[in-house]
């Protein structure tokens, strides 16, 4: 995984130019209002000028990326970085400095808005919350170096306000070489617009191995948007223990999955009508909610991560390793690539053909190859054909490092990924099938227990079976074409990714249900990030620490005034790089949703003992000691949880070729609210006080925890694709029901 992460901490150095510039802003404008005679309203245009220029950016940045890519639009922002330093250090005016402010913004805007998407679409799901979180560490350090720097300027006889802010050119050169010869582009939108060898190469280079078929294959799934998708149930277990003589009809519908070895191979049986199990309840809890007012997909996102089996369970003991057990056909004696001869043998009506195997035309490379079928009722299949659609066999596949059987299906976070094809005779005598995609999930439960006998409609499991629980998200797969039903061609009728590309759905699917959930989710956490109070607590920590005595013992060093305020910030910036440390490895440990339900109530109650020690007259020292350890805990705390999820959220809830989009309304969102929080302090300040004001914050803090309850889902260690589809079958289902 290190590729993984080298290429988001390269991502994150845009971030690192975000926290860097608003400090030396705020250091600049001490010196510039001296020098330029900047009145009270032109002094604040220079500062949010960066602010404007984020948000207007920020309406087109999303639409524009999902049309050229999310590389190009980060070499776009490390440019305005570069361009907008050199034109702050020339400024002979405050009409060219207004413009390079807005030049600044213009990165500013893009750096934030597609950072955390870039790294989403390019982080494994196990590690893709703590390597997200390394945008918020990369502007806290920007952001103390910066107000190192000052510190030290400030020391100067005469501190050049130009030169703190051109500095600013010198990192945004090293983001624009990382930029342009290091970044690759995101697989993710590499396959959205059929590049597949592209995506492939980026891949293997991000993951630092040659077979990312399964991963392939999951990427592809990700450019449907909105399926039809049912939640299902099957029970697994070895192809001997149950033979088709012993199973009733409706049990021979199944699927057989092959392992990595030869002659290994199992019989997944759906599970229908009401059943014990777990997502048979977990489809009932759509409607039936012990907490009221708790949307049901927050219920159904949780129960995968209560469904987790424990260590020394049938998935150890039974299947070593579940990836194994979707993985590949049984060894073939053919080559390995897929020939022409087979081509011409199968037929020539599927979609995906191509002339060679190195090509973007060719689909099955590295996704699925022609020797397709079969979960058939009435038919029996021929022999080159397997049951489910078979993997390319690589001996790469089958062994990693350590040399343990390694399935080739594996998408992350224990789910697999499986096809379905169902065939039979048409009136015309033409066969006619149905294709269906499975993203399967073991689970913990009664029937991953040897020996125990589970009743179930098609029939029970014999006594002393084995077998395991395995819960399944199915739909049509996302390059299905009913165009194609028509032309009856051999095998599931797929067309290539390329061929949608220009089908982009745009803002009609912006409409659709999973999608309109998902953007209640992002839209509703971005705005109450904002109005938690973190603008109004940095407000006032220089007050705070300025009544603590901090500023009373660095003048006793002989630290003037001004360099007192930079190093006071400096130190604050420096106290939540820890904080932020220990996000990063609970992130991915304790998930999204926990840190937030965590922290939020620290944050209410810090901001209620200000609101105290602001009413109440607790004394001079009593007062500056409470006062510090709240801005200090607070400040930890929101780093912590509040900071960061909100981004990492959004990056991962919507599906991939709307994603930019989506991420851009809700960055939208976010930039407006913090507009109006910046412009709305002062006002407030001197109307209600700082306690009121604190007070409307800490109310906000309650409200914010009662939506995250309610509202926000459990998104750790899933793959994209399948939070995607859960928002879409969560969506859905009450409705339907």
């Amino acid at each position: 995984m290190k590729g993984a992460v080298f290429v988001a901490l390269s991502a994150t150095v845009g971030n690192f130019l975000q926290g860097w510039d608003n400090a030396t802003i705020a250091g600049a404008v001490v010196y510039m209002k001296k020098e330029l005679d900047l009145e009270a309203t032109v002094e604040g245009l220079v500062v949010a000028m960066s602010l404007i220029g984020a948000t207007l950016i920020t309406t087109c940045s999303g639409s524009i990326s999902d049309w050229i890519g999310r590389r190009p639009m980060l070499i776009l922002s490390s440019s305005f970085y570069f361009f907008s330093g050199l034109v702050m250090l020339w400024s002979p005016n405050v009409y060219v400095l207004l413009l390079a402010r807005l030049l600044d913004g213009f990165g500013i805007g893009l750096a934030v808005t597609l950072t955390p998407l870039y790294i989403s679409e390019t982080a494994p799901s196990e590690i893709r919350g703590s390597l997200n979180t390394l945008p918020q560490f990369a502007g806290s350090a920007g952001m103390f170096l910066a107000y190192c720097m000052i510190f030290g300027m400030s020391l100067m006889t005469s501190p050049n306000w130009r030169l703190m802010l051109g500095v600013l050119s010198i990192p945004s050169l090293i983001y624009f070489a990382l930029t342009v010869f290091y970044l690759p582009e995101s697989p993710r939108w590499l396959v959205s617009k059929g590049r597949m060898l592209e995506a492939k190469r980026v891949l293997q280079r991000l993951r630092g191995k040659e077979d990312v078929s399964g991963e392939m294959a999951l990427l592809v799934e990700g450019l449907a948007v909105d399926g039809e998708t049912s939640l299902e149930e099957y029970m697994i277990g070895p192809a001997d223990e149950v033979t088709d003589d012993q199973v009733p009809a409706a049990g021979k519908e199944q699927i057989k999955l092959y392992g990595s070895e030869a002659g290994m191979s199992w019989v997944a049986k759906p599970v229908t009508g009401q059943s014990t199990l777990g997502l048979v309840s977990r489809q009932g809890s759509m409607v039936n909610q012990s907490i009221p007012f708790m949307d049901p997909l927050v219920t159904l996102f949780g129960s995968v991560h209560e469904k987790v089996p424990e260590m020394g369970s049938m998935r150890s003991m039974l299947f070593p390793n579940f990836g194994s057990m979707i993985s590949t056909t049984e060894p073939q004696a053919k080559n390995e690539e897929w020939d022409e001869e087979s081509l011409q043998r199968d037929g020539e009506g599927y979609a995906s053909d191509a002339a060679s195997a190195d090509s973007d035309g060719n689909l099955q490379s590295p996704l699925i190859s022609r020797q397709t079928t079969s979960l058939e009722k009435d038919m029996v299949a021929p022999p080159s054909h397997g049951s489910i659609l078979s993997m390319r066999r690589h001996s790469s596949l089958m062994k990693d490092n350590a040399g343990e059987p390694v399935g080739s299906m594996g998408i992350g976070g224990g789910w697999q990924l499986a096809w379905k094809w169902s065939e039979r005779e048409g009136g015309d005598g033409r066969k006619e099938g149905g294709f269906k995609r499975i993203f399967m999930h073991e689970e913990a439960g009664p029937g991953s227990l040897r020996g125990s006998v589970v009743s179930f409609p098609g029939g029970d499991v014999p006594e002393d079976a084995e077998f395991v629980q395995a819960a399944a998200l199915v739909s049509q797969p996302a390059l299905y074409s009913m165009e194609l039903i028509n032309q009856h061609p051999v095998g599931p009728a797929m067309l290539h990714p390329s061929e949608t590309a220009t089908k982009g759905p745009g803002w009609a699917a912006v409409l659709e249900p999973g999608v309109k959930r998902a953007l209640l989710v992002g839209m509703g956490i971005q705005i109450l990030q904002q109005f938690a109070g973190i603008n109004g607590v940095m407000y006032y920590t220089p007050q705070i620490l300025e009544q603590a005595g901090v500023e009373v013992l660095l003048s006793n060093l002989g630290i003037g005034s001004d360099s007192a305020s930079f190093i006071i910030s400096a130190l604050t910036n420096f106290l939540m790089l820890p904080s932020i440390g220990v996000a990063m490895w609970f992130m991915d440990l304790s998930g999204r949703r926990a840190l937030l339900l965590s922290t939020i109530p620290v944050l209410t109650v810090s901001l209620v003992i200000l609101v105290v020690a602001n009413v109440v007259d607790l004394g001079t020292i009593a007062h500056a000691v409470m006062s510090t350890l709240c801005v200090v805990l607070y400040f930890c705390c929101f780093v912590m949880g509040y900071g960061p999820v909100p981004n990492i959220l959004c990056a991962e809830i919507f599906p991939t070729r709307v994603r930019g989009l989506c991420i851009a309304i809700c960055s939208l969102v976010y930039w407006i609210c913090d507009v109006i929080v910046t412009y709305t302090l002062p006002v407030l300040l001197s109307s209600i006080g700082l306690a009121g004001v604190f007070g409307i914050y800490a109310v906000v803090c309650v409200i914010s925890w009662v939506f995250v309850f309610l509202r926000v889902p459990e998104t750790k260690g899933m793959p994209l694709e399948v939070i995607t589809e859960f928002f879409a079958v969560g969506a859905k289902k009450p409705a339907a029901t």
